[in-house]
């Protein structure tokens, strides 16, 4: 598996390759732009920004002296003023910078899993392997009983992947009594789900039966396949009727699925925010950004079409 790059920055905040790095000669001013990376901020841009939420927006000329606010998306040009820019929701922004590479990640673990899933057969036909980093698990039971035993012997992360929004009452009521122990220990929990997921009424009561401790949820539109990564293993479903599964533990493995996680996660909703719009018009509408969600928020929000029935949720946001 190549190594992954990081995400790609856009030279006007929508598409593109990013430059090397910006210098002096980037600012339209006479003010030098302090030297630093395609994908960093600098203090004067860090400035100008909370300048621009503050006044709900800043002068062309103004954000044409820090050039890496536009470059990463975080200003916009106002469709009512060509001289006016305004700000963008920073997770609004990444989330569009992320964009590009999530599809990637997405590419990249289904042809992992049709590797594994084509090859995988032949196994047998070449005897048993001195290399255990990858170890094929065939049943459902027998996975399940693996991942329980990687959860036991989990001390800093538990992290899951879970495509769709359903799971049976039997495999959350599983999935909670695994969680218990790990959490009342201190170890770090993270669940991402796809979006549907936020009105299901079983995942809302999985989280309210667990006990207080460091579990985060978050959905995205769209997830890859079911994944679990633990502190020195990872499991990740291979077939379609999820009954086959690969065991990773070599290190770098799984040092690199827990850097694609981290990449699904930043550009994920906290379960107990509202969905984010991915319209730049929307957030050109807006003439100053919306008030803070407390990262302690426990309700989920709901579509306006959503019936009156739909469940809330005290699921931990981070």
């Amino acid at each position: 598996m190549t190594a992954m790059s990081g995400p790609t920055v856009p030279e006007d905040g929508t598409s593109g390759t990013p430059p090397t790095g910006h210098g002096p000669e980037d600012g339209a001013s006479g003010t030098p732009h302090p030297h630093h990376g395609p994908e960093e901020l600098c203090a004067p841009a860090r400035l100008l920004y909370t300048d621009a939420l503050q006044r709900g927006g800043v002068t062309a000329a103004e954000a044409d002296r820090v050039p890496c606010l536009t470059r990463l998306g975080l200003l916009r040009p106002d469709p009512h003023d060509p001289g006016r820019r305004l700000p963008v929701p920073a997770a609004a922004a990444l989330t569009e910078l992320l964009a590009p590479l999530t599809r990637d990640i997405h590419a990249r673990v289904a042809a992992s899993a049709a590797l594994v899933e084509a090859l995988a057969p032949l196994a047998p036909l070449t005897g048993s392997s001195d290399d255990p980093a990858m170890t094929v698990i065939q049943g459902k039971p027998a996975i399940q009983a693996a991942v329980a035993e990687a959860g036991k012997a989990a001390r800093k992360r538990i992290l899951t992947l879970h495509p769709g929004s359903k799971r049976p009452d039997v495999m959350l009521e599983q999935a909670r009594q695994s969680a218990i122990e790990p959490l009342r220990r201190g170890v770090s929990m993270r669940h991402l789900y796809q979006h549907s997921a936020r009105y299901n009424m079983n995942l809302k009561q999985y989280v309210d039966r667990l006990p207080q401790g460091d579990l985060q949820i978050r959905t995205m539109e769209q997830t890859a396949e079911r994944m679990f990564v633990f502190d020195r293993s990872a499991y990740i479903s291979i077939s379609p009727e999820r009954d086959v599964a690969l065991c990773v533990t070599h290190p770098a493995l799984v040092r690199y699925l827990a850097h694609v996680y981290d990449v699904l996660w930043a550009g994920a909703t906290p379960f107990g925010e509202p969905l984010r719009t991915s319209s730049p018009a929307g957030w050109a509408s807006a003439s100053a950004p919306a008030a803070p969600t407390s990262p302690d928020s426990r309700r989920p929000s709901a579509p306006p079409a959503a019936p009156t029935s739909a469940p809330s949720s005290s699921a931990r946001a981070s």
